[in-house]
């Protein structure tokens, strides 16, 4: 028999609540919620395991819901998957997005360590973002990332959580679809060097044309903020420093612009293999 909450203030529920809107709670439990069955599927294809499966029947079918747990038994990570159907009230305080879909999951983080990333080629190309704070801005960077197909997107000293709703929600599940990791500067660059890889870092300071580089070999493109750029220690270790030329009055663009350009310059050299 499928459980039902009906009632907010339900224990379970209000520890949804603090994994909604608490990055400390996300960390201390190791859990984060997932809305959307798009969103679902993809934290599914990425090996993300599944604990609870919360649904809104009047939006959220039957039919839906049996193929998003049959997807979930296909998943070798599964365990134990419990199916709660919340009422209106109760969806509603936990969606995040106001044109939702009547589902949301209760998903196992993963540890997302550098010693952790696996490359599948000797040839990888990585993109790197130094420090951003928001999350519209790294959904963008992961979305730049799943359409070029990187081998990784490693992130430097973040100031959000990786499992935080709007990151989620803006890189329209792509958080679940690249191989992540995080580190400080420190650690990351130590990092590409162990593995031979090239440092290609967008900045200002004694710059070429990207277009000029060698981007076939080992790469990894870093980004920093808009507002102050990269820290002085990846341009001291970059393999070389490059910039965008531009043609307007302003001397930057959006960061996940930015990677975009870069990103797809190395595919093309590449041959968008």
């Amino acid at each position: 028999m499928t459980k039902q909450i009906t009632s907010i203030q339900n224990p379970f529920f209000q520890q949804l609540v603090l994994l909604k809107y608490k990055s400390k709670a996300r960390k201390t439990s190791g859990l984060f919620l997932i809305e959307g069955e798009r969103e679902i599927i993809l934290a599914l294809k990425g090996d993300y395991r599944l604990e609870t499966i919360l649904y809104y029947p009047k939006l959220f079918s039957e039919e839906q819901l049996k193929n998003l747990t049959t997807q979930q038994l296909n998943n070798s990570t599964t365990q134990q998957l419990n199916i709660i159907e919340v009422s209106k009230e109760v969806y509603q305080k936990l969606a995040y997005r106001e044109t939702t879909e009547g589902v949301i999951a209760v998903a196992k983080a993963k540890n997302l360590s550098l010693e952790n990333i696996v490359f599948k080629t000797e040839n990888p190309l990585i993109l790197i973002a130094e420090a951003p704070e928001k999350p519209g801005n790294i959904g963008a960077l992961l979305r730049t990332a799943d359409a070029a197909n990187v081998d990784a997107v490693i992130i430097a000293n973040p100031k959000p959580d990786l499992y935080n709703p709007n990151i989620i929600r803006s890189s329209v599940g792509c958080v679940f679809t690249n191989q992540i990791a995080v580190g400080t500067t420190s650690e990351i660059i130590q990092f590409l060097k162990e593995n031979n890889i090239n440092i290609f870092c967008a900045a200002l300071q004694a710059s070429v044309e990207y277009h000029t580089q060698d981007y076939t070999k080992p790469t990894a493109i870093v980004v920093g903020t808009e507002a102050t750029g990269l820290t002085n220690e990846w341009l001291e270790n970059a393999t070389q420093n490059i910039i965008i030329p531009m043609q307007g009055e302003i001397d930057s663009m959006n960061v996940s612009v930015t990677a975009g350009i870069l990103i797809f310059e190395a595919k093309k050299q590449r041959n968008f293999l």
